[in-house]
C-alpha cells in the first residue's frame, strides 16, 4: 500500500513538473512572438523619421501616434531624447513639426491627452553617478569611471553621456526604459554609419524586455518608412534574413528623346521639375537622370531606374508625370524607350555614393 502511494506521489509530481514546464515554455514563446503595440510602432516610426530628417513623413506619423494613444508629453519626450542621437537641428525641426500638428489638431476639435510632463527640478548632487547607475541597469554590466577608451581619451564626452543622456533624459519617468530603447534603436537603425552603437542598444533593449521578434518588426518599419538598406542594418545584427534591396523585376530604361529646337529651354525646365519631384516623392523611383548629347543638345537621354514594374506603373499616374506628359507632347519630335538589363546589380548600389 505504501509503495502504491509513493508511486502515485511520484507520478503526480512528474505531472505537475511537465505541466509547469509546458506553461513556462508557452509563456516564453508568447513573449517572444509578442508584437509591438500601436503606441510602440508609432514611437519607432517617429524616431526613425526624425533621425532621417523626413519632416513631411513625420507630420503624418505624429498624427497617427497621437491617434494611437501617445500623449503630447510622451511625444515631446521622444523628440527631446533624439537630440542626443541625431543632433539638435533634427530634434528641433521635429519639435516644431509637433507644435504645428498639435495646433492643427486643437483647431479641428481633437482633444489629445497632454500627459505627465518631465520634471526639471530636484537634480541629484552627482548626476554623473546617477547616469552611471542608469547605464548599469540598461547594460547589466559594471560601468567604470571614466568609461574605458573614449571616456579616458575625452572625459567631457563621457560626462555628457552620463550626465545629460542617462541622467537628465533617461531618468525622466515620462517614458520607460523600454520605450526609450525603442526610440534609440529605431533612430540608430535609420542612420547609416552607427552600427556599433546600434549593436550596443540592441543589447540594452533586450535587457528591457524587447524581444527578437519586436526588433524584427522595428526593422520592417524602418524598411517601410526609411529604406530597405537601413532596415537590413538591424536585421544583420539580430541574424534575420535580409530583404533584397534590388527587386527581381527592377526596371532600368534609357529614354532617347529628340526635342524640337525652339522648345528646348522650356522642355528642359519642365523635365528638371518632373525628375526632381519623381525622385523626391516616389519611393519606387530610384533614379531619373536626364542628360543631353554634347554636340546635339536637343538629343535628350534619360536613365530611369524603378524598384519594380509596380513602381513604374504608379509613376505614370502621378500628377507631376501627367503634367510633364501633357505639356511636353508638342515639344517631342521623336521618342524611343530602350529597356535595359542590369549585368551587375550589386555594383548598382554603389553608383552614386562617390558623389559628395
Amino acid at each position: 500500500m505504501k509503495t502504491i502511494t509513493m508511486s502515485r506521489f511520484k507520478l503526480l509530481s512528474l505531472l505537475i513538473f511537465v505541466l509547469s514546464s509546458t506553461a513556462m515554455n508557452a509563456q516564453d514563446k508568447s513573449g517572444e512572438s509578442q508584437a509591438l503595440s500601436p503606441q510602440q510602432q508609432s514611437i519607432a516610426i517617429i524616431a526613425a523619421l526624425t533621425a532621417a530628417g523626413d519632416m513631411e513623413g513625420l507630420s503624418t506619423q505624429l498624427h497617427a501616434g497621437l491617434d494611437a494613444g501617445l500623449t503630447v508629453e510622451e511625444t515631446k519626450e521622444i523628440l527631446v531624447q533624439l537630440y542626443a542621437y541625431c543632433g539638435f537641428p533634427r530634434s528641433l525641426n521635429a519639435i516644431t513639426t509637433l507644435m504645428n500638428v498639435v495646433e492643427k489638431r486643437k483647431a479641428s476639435g481633437k482633444n489629445d491627452q497632454q500627459g505627465k510632463a518631465a520634471l526639471t527640478g530636484n537634480k541629484p548632487a552627482d548626476k554623473y553617478e546617477q547616469g552611471r547607475k542608469v547605464l548599469e541597469t540598461l547594460t547589466k554590466t559594471t560601468q567604470t569611471k571614466p568609461a574605458p577608451g573614449f571616456g579616458e581619451f575625452a572625459p567631457r564626452i563621457d560626462a555628457f553621456l552620463k550626465e545629460h543622456l542617462f541622467a537628465d533624459i533617461f531618468e525622466s519617468e515620462v517614458l520607460t526604459f523600454q520605450q526609450r530603447e525603442i526610440v534609440t534603436i529605431s533612430a540608430l537603425t535609420a542612420m547609416p554609419g552607427v552600427t556599433s552603437q546600434l549593436q550596443a542598444h540592441v543589447k540594452m533593449g533586450t535587457n528591457t524586455g524587447i524581444t527578437e521578434n519586436q526588433l524584427a518588426e522595428i526593422a520592417d518599419l524602418i524598411e517601410k518608412h526609411v529604406s530597405k538598406t537601413q532596415g537590413n542594418t538591424l536585421r544583420t545584427i539580430i541574424s534575420k534574413p535580409l530583404t533584397p534591396v534590388i527587386e527581381k523585376d527592377m526596371m532600368v530604361r534609357i529614354s532617347e528623346i529628340e526635342i524640337v529646337p525652339e522648345f528646348l529651354a522650356e522642355y528642359n525646365a519642365i523635365l528638371k521639375e518632373e525628375s526632381s519631384a519623381s525622385v523626391e516623392k516616389e519611393p519606387g523611383v530610384l533614379a531619373i537622370f536626364p542628360m543631353s548629347i554634347k554636340e546635339q543638345p536637343n538629343q535628350i537621354r534619360i536613365v530611369e531606374i524603378y524598384a519594380d514594374s509596380a513602381a513604374y506603373q504608379s509613376h505614370l499616374k502621378t500628377p507631376h508625370f501627367q503634367h510633364y506628359k501633357t505639356t511636353t507632347q508638342k515639344m517631342v519630335k521623336a521618342l524611343k524607350l530602350v529597356d535595359m538589363h542590369a549585368l551587375d546589380s550589386d555594383t548598382m548600389l554603389e553608383i552614386f555614393k562617390k558623389l559628395k
